[in-house]
């Protein structure tokens, strides 16, 4: 690489100004590949002299080839004399040692200002194996660090990261993978690599896409969003997860216009956190209708009127229908007395009751076919036709609540054997009861459109049978009196 020194810059031509090289002449080659280089570098022969010095190299020192190639060294022009017998001196153990040398240097730009720029030297040995001279590549120092901590910063995203980062490619398949993500979806680092998402998200998986394909046309978002995914497993479908999602689109900084490589996908799991803030939102508002209710309760003069309010405050956001049974007869001695405690709070609804089903009369129920306020039925003494094993029958007997769900199979004539309205596909029984005593049964209904009730919901549900047991007693006490 290193041509025999010169007298000066005009000894050397610049292979730019000459014709085209003949066929056996490889400069116009040459000089195209240093220029073409996106470092700066510059090479000296055995005695010193400038050999070579690229486009690259002119930008980040204002010196043009003419006046570089040809000077001896770098001192009193592209360094500060005591820096250049550093430099000098770094160059010539470069020249004696294998391998590259990197280096730190401040070196002088035309209008004289001092850049720091951080190189890498190696010696160059010609076709007899003597060492011919030595090249130095360099770039700003701040712009090598800058590269370098980009680089750190994607190893400590694919090692060591609490998130979760996929980069996905244009055609949304994942292409690079870290361990956070790889564990969150259940599967090896490398299994995921060039399948669809699809293979791995039960649900969730169009809205991914969707924000994927979001991001390469139009680019990030201005926030995260939080996505309920669930993952498949050899066992069928996994509970949802909720995962909050950054996205980042990937362009080339080597292209000279953006063009989309792919999108980072990254993520973390926030699902407790989600249930903890929507389980604490939940109670925030069942207490806030229970002390509304308390309050529009106490404006009522009758206690049956009440007992309606009570129920209609229940329902807001709980259930699409509430009823009322009580008991019309002095009931069987198996039913009434409070049962032993049990390990369970509440029951689900899977089994016949042995004994026969207690005469419930409807009091109070919700209008089925539009919205508005509870009504109490006309006491026309007739119980409900409710066959045994009742789900209001079951929680009359257990002094408890029960669950009761159509289930996966269709619910066609379900809630038409249950007695109540069409549509219904979940149901909660509570018992009523006041002073020592069982007073009768509560039950909220729900459509398909919403979820079956859990244990908190009998929480609540036992909460709001409480007041309406209260109310209907002192109603009848009422009635006793009179």
């Amino acid at each position: 690489m290193a041509h025999p020194p010169t007298a000066g810059p005009e000894a050397e031509p610049d292979p730019r100004d000459q014709g085209p090289p003949p066929d056996n002449d490889d400069s116009g080659l040459l000089a195209a590949l240093l220029d073409g280089m996106d470092a700066a570098l510059v090479a000296f022969g055995a005695d010193g002299a400038v050999t070579h010095w690229n486009l690259e190299a002119e930008r980040v020192l204002g010196w043009t080839a003419e006046e570089a190639v040809g000077r001896t060294g770098l001192g009193g022009w592209a360094a500060r004399e005591p820096d250049a017998e550093e430099i000098e001196a770094v160059l010539a153990a470069a020249m004696r040692s294998p391998g590259r040398q990197v280096h730190e240097f401040a070196l002088l730009t035309k209008d004289g200002r001092r850049v720091l720029v951080r190189t890498q030297s190696s010696a160059v040995r010609g076709p007899d194996g003597r060492v011919a001279g030595v090249y130095c590549a360099f770039s700003e120092a701040h712009t090598q660090i800058d590269l370098e901590r980009s680089i750190a910063l994607s190893e400590a995203l694919f090692e060591d990261a609490s998130w979760g980062v996929v980069l996905v490619d244009a055609d949304l398949r994942p292409a690079v993978v870290n361990a956070h993500a790889a564990g969150a979806l259940g599967v090896g680092r490398t299994a995921l690599l060039g399948r669809p998402l699809g293979d791995f998200l039960a649900q969730g998986v169009e809205e991914v896409e969707a924000a994927l394909q979001h991001v390469l046309g139009e680019g990030a978002p201005p926030a995260a969003a939080e996505m309920w995914v669930a993952l498949r497993s050899d066992e069928g479908e996994l509970p949802r997860r909720c995962w909050r999602s950054g996205f980042v689109r990937l362009a080339s900084p080597l292209a000279e216009e953006p063009v989309p490589l792919g999108v980072a996908w990254l993520f973390q799991d926030v699902t407790e956190a989600k249930r903890a803030e929507r389980e604490n939102s939940l109670l925030r508002f069942r207490s806030h209708q229970l002390h509304r209710a308390s309050r529009a309760a106490a404006e009522c003069r009758d206690p049956a009127e009440a007992a309606a309010v009570h129920l209609d405050f229940a329902l807001a956001g709980f259930a699409d229908h509430g009823l009322v049974d009580l008991v019309a007869t002095p009931p069987p001695a198996s039913y009434g007395a409070l049962a032993e405690p049990a390990d369970e709070a509440c029951w689900d609804a899977d089994g016949e009751a042995d004994a026969a089903a207690p005469r419930l009369v409807r009091a109070l129920a919700s209008p089925a076919g539009s919205p508005g306020p509870s009504e109490a039925v006309p006491p026309t003494g007739l119980p409900v036709a409710y066959a045994p094993g009742h789900p209001a029958a079951q929680a009359y007997e257990r002094c408890g609540s029960v669950r009761t769900s159509a289930g996966p199979v269709s619910s066609d004539g379900w809630a038409a054997a249950r007695k109540w309205p069409d549509g219904t596909v979940h149901g909660l029984c509570v018992v009523l009861r006041s002073r020592g005593r069982t007073l009768g049964v509560v039950t909220f209904l729900r459509a398909p459109s919403r979820r079956p009730f859990d244990r908190a919901d009998a929480v609540y549900a036992e909460d709001v049978a409480g007041r309406i047991a209260t109310a209907l007693d002192l109603a009848g006490a009422a009635a006793e009196a009179d």
